[in-house]
């Protein structure tokens, strides 16, 4: 089954926590603090790769967490930073957070974003070492990751796209001109799902070609599953519209999902588009199609059942969607449109791990969020805490 939504959670993992330690050998029993400071949590990235066609291994991924950083060692020896948490997802995956705001949109091959940023490590106590205090027995836990809530939006990215009313006969269509099998029956709604296909051409020339299920009359208010098809028509570079040239009134089943296009928007309604008259196998003379529209760069009389006219219009798609431009320079194209605001304000307190337990240092959280900070760092029962001027014991 084709998935093109999904939701996830991700974790950044927690920086490690700096060293508390003295230097002890043989011949200096009274040495100098020497903790290292605590490494870096892991990413949580999300990259495209192009060998997938859907979300649909995000049914069995749900959370996703990074590796925490390392805590730092005696002798100075600086924790290792957390490994990564990479997401794999194909080319035009959108990511929303949970406010409905864009976080990335990723278009191309080689995209990639970090979701997630991973916590900083703690500072050893020998980075506290001052002329006036010699042996700090303090030193800083590793700062949270973030988290957060995604869901992942797929919107196809496909040189053209089928459209049209059920029955048309789009996955007929699909399968003539290209290596997809798609379902075929005589009856509507029989694509349920988007299908891809690969249509082979001149020179080693490929295109990619999806089959959207049929639209009805409503589909850009959401009837039947109207917007989630529209939206893989988003990134089409071409449209084909395919009308049963069988059925009587050519032009009210044109302007019918011409207007649902423009209803939808995202730039529908300006597309370029090529007219496919199907089943004139069915016609005893070609249909009379006289629809004036600057729109409409093409129109092409086929027949599924005897192949009449699939030359034509596979010569006609290598045509119009010619082949793309490398962009150099400084018109290089980015990975990934990034929506994420720069700014990201540092932490209100930071706790400092002591010899007797903690000490929380900056302004004070509240009572509840304190709490959770110090659960998440496994305090124990009897541990002191030091909240300003206050000495507490964990309970």
């Amino acid at each position: 089954m084709f998935h093109d939504r999904a939701q996830v959670h991700v974790q950044a993992g927690r920086g490690g926590d700096g060293g508390l330690s003295f230097r002890r050998e043989k011949y200096v029993p009274k040495g100098g603090p020497d903790g290292g400071d605590g490494g870096r949590g892991g990413d949580v990235v999300v990259s495209v790769d192009p060998s997938l066609r859907d979300l649909s291994a995000f049914r069995r991924i749900s959370w996703v967490k990074a590796e925490r950083g390392g805590n730092g060692r005696g002798t100075k020896k600086h924790g290792a930073d957390g490994d990564d948490a990479e997401l794999r997802v194909p080319v035009g995956t959108q990511l929303v957070d949970a406010e409905g705001r864009l976080v990335a949109d990723l278009t191309t091959e080689g995209g990639r974003v970090v979701v997630a940023h991973g916590g900083q490590g703690g500072r050893g106590n020998a980075r506290f070492a001052t002329p006036t205090r010699q042996t700090p027995r303090f030193a800083e836990t590793g700062l949270p990751g973030d988290e957060r809530d995604l869901e992942l939006r797929l919107k196809l990215v496909v040189d053209a796209a089928l459209a049209g009313l059920p029955n048309a006969g789009k996955s007929s269509l699909l399968r003539r001109i290209s290596n997809a099998k798609p379902k075929v029956a005589d009856y509507p709604f029989t694509t349920l799902e988007p299908v891809l296909g690969v249509v082979d051409g001149p020179e080693e020339r490929q295109l990619t070609v999806a089959d959207v299920p049929g639209l009805i009359e409503g589909a850009a208010e959401g009837a039947g599953l109207g917007h989630q098809f529209l939206a893989h028509l988003e990134r089409a570079r071409l449209l084909v519209h395919v009308l049963d040239a069988s059925e009587p009134d050519l032009e009210s089943r044109f302007r019918t999902i011409d207007r649902e296009l423009a209803e939808y928007g995202a730039g529908l309604d300006a597309r370029p588009q090529v007219v496919v008259l199907n089943k004139i196998d069915l016609l005893a003379e070609l249909p009379d199609f006289t629809v004036l529209d600057e729109r409409i760069v093409r129109v092409v009389a086929t027949s599924c059942a005897t192949g009449v006219g699939i030359d034509d219009l596979k010569l006609a798609l290598f045509e119009l969607c010619p082949a793309a431009e490398r962009v150099t320079s400084d018109d290089e194209l980015p990975d990934f449109l990034d929506y994420t605001p720069r700014a990201r304000r540092g932490p209100r307190f930071r706790i400092l791990r002591t010899d007797r337990g903690y000490r929380v240092v900056g302004t004070p959280p509240p009572a509840g969020e304190l709490e959770e900070a110090l659960r998440a760092l496994g305090i124990k029962r009897g541990t002191h805490v030091e909240v300003g001027e206050e000495d507490l014991e964990w309970q």
